[in-house]
């Protein structure tokens, strides 16, 4: 199995797993309310389905992805919208089944882009591995966000290590999002899997550290849990600093989490 290969497989597994959240559910409780403002259940199953949808034509059509997202530059929240309203109408089963199927084509579109050719994204053209991190990322989020909702805790696996690798490599966009320069210091990450294993990124020497658990990194990384209430330790100004911007996506920050939403995370969790 190719290291893509290997993504685009967790990539499926996590889908399937809020799949089964939400399958199930009666009509009414996909119009509930989820910690994200303004959002519902529903909403958060649509922006997954729109940008499947947009990640499978960046990666099938490059030419039909630069049409659909020409507007999104002067105005990428009223774009994402505009595309969000597509869904609205849909009754959850329709919508269900809309989402099944982008996240089947595009874990082909992706899986069958030449290797050592890019694909076109909303920034910068991006290998395919990374566009299904990209992806691992988004459901994190968004499946968190439906777990909250139903009183769910999800069982997170040695999956997440995708999205903690695409938040190392993206660091700086919590700094871009609030217009501020990335410092130019090196970070160490020290990540506790959650099968026990040490995920180590960054010079051994480094001053600025992040240490803790690998799930409390994501949810950091993903706002959907404040800093204080997970078991992540920062030695050095810089890397406190980043524990309160840390964001794993480009645009607006969005309002996050507060302090005491949800259950402190223990100590010990991974």
């Amino acid at each position: 199995m190719t290291e893509l290969e290997e993504v685009l497989r967790d990539l499926t597994l996590d889908g399937g797993e809020i799949d089964d959240l939400v399958a199930g559910l009666e009509p009414q409780l996909w119009s509930l309310p989820t910690p994200a403002p303004g959002w519902t259940i529903a909403n958060q199953i649509a922006h997954l389905a729109f940008i499947f949808r947009l990640a499978g034509t960046a990666a099938s059509d490059p030419d039909a992805f630069k049409v659909v997202t020409a507007g999104a530059a002067e105005d990428f929240d009223g774009a994402v919208n505009a595309a969000l309203a597509d869904y609205a109408a849909d009754p959850p089963e329709v919508l269900l089944g809309r989402w099944r199927a982008e996240r089947e084509a595009v874990v082909k579109a992706l899986a069958a882009v030449p290797a050592g050719q890019v694909v076109p994204w909303l920034v910068n053209p991006l290998p395919p591995i990374v566009l299904a991190c990209a992806g691992i990322m988004e459901q994190f989020a968004h499946g968190q966000d439906i777990a909250d909702t139903l009183g769910m805790r999800p069982e997170r696996t040695d999956r997440i290590k995708h999205l903690v690798v695409f938040a190392v490599l993206t660091k700086d966009f919590g700094y871009l999002a609030r217009g501020l320069t990335p410092p130019d210091v090196q970070f160490r990450f020290e990540l506790t899997a959650p099968s026990g294993e040490l995920w180590e990124y960054g010079p051994a020497d480094a001053e600025q550290r992040i240490i803790g658990p690998a799930v409390d990194f994501c949810l950091l990384v993903t706002r959907r849990r404040h800093r204080d209430d997970l078991a992540l330790v920062a030695v050095g100004a810089e890397a406190d600093h980043w524990l309160d911007i840390a964001q794993a996506y480009r645009g607006p920050a969005g309002a996050g989490r507060v302090q005491g939403q949800f259950a402190p995370r223990s100590a010990t969790s991974h």
